[in-house]
């Protein structure tokens, strides 16, 4: 396949990759997609999710929000595959130099990914709104009540970020001058339609920028590169993870 060979060879050639995730990266791991046929937002809930997910509902209605992301966000058992191996692999070369996310799921991390910058935030990381104090995701899962709670009495809140939130401006700030400074952007894995995340790859000036997508996304003209595969299956076969 012309498109896989290309790839192939802008990776070999280059040591100044930088990759930019979305949630179809984790479908091959069994984590559901946001925005497909199948995802989180075409499931039949009392509210959408869009709106469970949102600042002002988690204020308002806690015991939903904590319904709905212990059942939807928090997914046992998952394991990285082969494009998050494959990732691992080309930053442990020297070639790959961040891995920018928009999940929250940690996979990156767990493949061995060090250099992973999670604009969304982790379920893996919590807090309690009261006093600061840090929680891992075991808080979430075991607690005995809907709404988890700190020894002070406050509320256990994810360090995911929600809609209405804000980015985290120094992230973003750093995200950026990975990206201006890429010779080879790969976008893998998601439809480029939520911001302010996804107007980060304007910020891209070279001439190697790869869609590896399913579908269609916003950029597609920009792009001078596009392959139409499964994300693992293609960085599996270019770097040899089979």
């Amino acid at each position: 396949m012309y498109e896989t060979e290309t790839l192939k060879r802008w990776i070999d050639e280059s040591d100044n990759i930088v990759f930019f995730g979305g949630a179809g990266v984790s479908t091959e791991s069994g984590i559901p997609d946001f925005r497909s046929v199948d995802g989180l937002y075409n499931m039949k809930y009392d509210y959408p999710p869009e709106e469970i997910l949102s600042h002002s509902f988690f204020m308002r209605n806690p015991e939903e929000f904590y319904r709905f992301y212990r059942d939807k966000l928090i997914v046992e058992g998952v394991k990285p595959n082969k494009a998050h191996l494959a990732l691992a692999k080309l930053e442990q070369q020297g070639k790959l130099k961040a891995v920018i996310t928009q999940n929250i799921d940690g996979l990156h991390q767990m493949a061995g990914s060090k250099e992973v910058l999670e604009l969304h935030g982790a379920v893996s990381r919590n807090h309690c709104m009261k006093c600061g104090r840090f929680y891992g995701i075991d808080a979430i899962k075991d607690s005995k009540d809907i709404v988890p709670h700190c020894e002070c009495g406050g509320i256990i809140k994810p360090d995911v970020v929600l809609y209405e939130e804000p980015l985290d401006n120094e992230l973003m700030d750093k995200a950026v001058k990975y990206i201006y400074n890429a010779e080879v952007l790969i976008i893998g894995g998601t439809s480029l339609n939520v911001y302010p995340a996804a107007g980060l790859i304007q910020y891209y000036r070279g001439n190697k920028l790869v869609l590896l997508n399913r579908g269609a996304t916003s950029v597609d003209r920009q792009a001078d590169l596009i392959i139409r595969d499964k994300i693992g299956e293609v960085l599996g076969a270019v770097t040899g993870i089979y």
